[in-house]
Parts: C-alpha cells; structure tokens; sequence
C-alpha cells in the first residue's frame, strides 16, 4: 500500500468516527431534551387563587409521580389568557369550562377533551339575590322575567356557568342584557366574587356555578340571612380537561393515552386522590369527548360568544 494510499484509509477512519461520535452525541442530547421536558397544566381562574394554588400543585406533584415527567402549574390572569397561553403552546393540559374549552379546542388543530369530572355530565347554575332586592324563589323559568331592571352580575364574561347558560336560560324566558338595570350586567370576575358582590348589596342579582355556591355555604363565606338561592338552572355539560397535540413527540408515544388515565384513576382510596377529588367537589373523573360540547358551541354563536 502506497503512502497515499494509508493516508487515505486513516482520513475515513476518522471521518467515520467524527460521525459516529455525532450521532451518539445527538441521540443523547435528545434523550436528555425528553427528560427535561415539562408538562404545563393550567386551568381557566373561577375562584380564589389560594385554592387553586393548592389544588393544581398538588394535581402537578400526583402527575408527575405517575407520569415520570416533571408537571408545572402555571395560573393566568383570567379566562381568555387560558385560551392564548393553550393556543400558543404555553400551556398543555388545561381545565376549562365549558365554553372556553370549545374556543380553545377551535384555535388549536388537533387538540381534543380528555376528561371531566363526574358532576361536568349535568352541571347546573344558580341565581342568588339580596335579601333586601325582595325577590324570592322562582318556581318556574318564565319568573326570570322579575330580573327586569335589577342589577345584575355574572362571573366572568367567557364563564359558562356564570355567564353563558344563566344568560341562555334568561333569553329563552324573555331577558335580554338591555333589560337589566344600566342597559346591561356587570361581570365579578370569579364565581367566589359574585358571592361577595350580591352578598355586600352592590348587585341584587348574580348568577354562577351552583358547585362552587355550595362550596361557599359549607365554608362559612355566605350569610343565609342576606343572600340565597331564587332558581336553578336546568343541567347542561360543562368543565373538562383539553389537551394540546403533540404530546406523544415531546413525551413518548402513548403519553396522552397515558395521561388520560392518570385524571381517570384518581381515587379517594389515596390521600392525594382524596384531597384532589374534593378540591375538585367531585367523587371521580369520567371520559369526556368534543361532540359532547356541541350544545355549548350552538349556545356560544348564537351568543356572539364564538365567531
């Protein structure tokens, strides 16, 4: 072999090896991209941040165990940055109502609902009023005409429980938001806030989610003496988990399958599960699919809500 020749066959070698050493360096750095990913859950803010936080980190810190990732909890600053930050990709798993998991699922191709708890199936709203706006309670929905020219407040605007299907149910019985005291509703913010608002006497009138109402009752953060129920709303299906497409590439494959029955075997059985499913005022979570939100899509349009 010829001078050239041997320096032509050590030039391969290393070329060779430059390659290989490459190629293992870029599957280890992927494997170790996959690790360190982080599964971003989020969830619409209906009620105080305290009780989210605690209820979300320790949702956060029962995924991750089960899933082996690392799970995070973000909270957003109101309804629509949960949609953005979904859409956007900030967020991954996110808990909406009912309402805002359509808009969400609407902006993201490819997302779908993974769950719901076993209350979402038929969910209802309530009416509350001031003891001193002298309503009392409504035997039957054509009543809601009594709402004309009270002050009234829902939760917040993209609220389905606490805007959507109340505001529905009061325009098929003759209330248009014109009819209300100012020309039109005010809007708290949170279910907890609208508790506060028709509580204090600012608002004779609110509407909001009736688990949430409970809630307040057994925590002591309603006086019965100056603020109660005056109808309920008839059931509709609402909250649910939505998740983002492209879990499986980031993660694994499988991994939304898996994280699907991670929400669906919480149980009380475990103390996570237990404080989990009673932070969520649920005894369980059960499969939940898109079509079964075609109603609140329907409601959302005519409602101006959904465009």
């Amino acid at each position: 072999m010829s001078v050239r020749e041997r320096r032509a066959v050590v030039a391969t070698g290393l070329i060779a090896g430059l390659a290989l050493t490459a190629s293992v360096s870029s599957c280890g750095a992927t494997q170790n991209d996959a690790k360190q990913a982080v599964l971003q859950i989020g969830a619409i803010p209906d009620q105080n941040p305290e009780k989210l936080n605690r209820l979300y980190g320790t949702l956060s810190a029962e995924l991750s165990e089960k899933l082996d990732v690392p799970v995070r909890y973000a909270p957003v600053s109101n309804y629509a940055a949960a949609v953005s930050a979904f859409r956007t990709g900030s967020l991954d798993l996110v808990w909406f109502g009912g309402l805002t998991g359509v808009q969400a699922r609407l902006q993201t191709p490819g997302a779908r609902v993974l769950a719901q708890r076993d209350i979402d199936a038929e969910f209802t709203s309530v009416f509350i009023a001031n003891g001193a706006s002298g309503l009392r309670p409504f035997t039957s929905a054509d009543q809601l005409v009594e709402l004309k020219g009270r002050r009234l407040t829902f939760g917040s605007e993209s609220s389905t429980s606490g805007r959507l299907m109340p505001q529905f149910f009061m325009g098929e019985n003759g209330v248009k938001p014109e009819d209300l005291a100012g020309g039109g509703p005010g809007f708290s913010g949170s279910h907890d806030a609208t508790v506060a608002v028709v509580q204090s006497g600012a608002y004779e009138v609110g509407a909001l989610n009736e688990q949430v109402w409970r809630s307040n009752l057994a925590d002591g953060r309603v006086d019965p003496g100056k603020v109660s129920v005056i109808w309920r709303t008839p059931p509709y299906v609402d909250y649910h988990w939505v998740v983002r497409p492209g879990l499986d590439e980031r993660f694994g494959e499988g991994f939304t399958d898996k994280l699907q029955s991670a929400l669906l075997d919480q149980s009380a059985d475990t103390e996570n599960g237990a404080t989990i499913l009673e932070l969520f005022g649920a005894e369980r979570f059960i499969p939940a699919k898109d079509e079964d939100y075609v109603m609140i899509e329907t409601v959302g349009r005519q409602l101006g809500k959904i465009r």
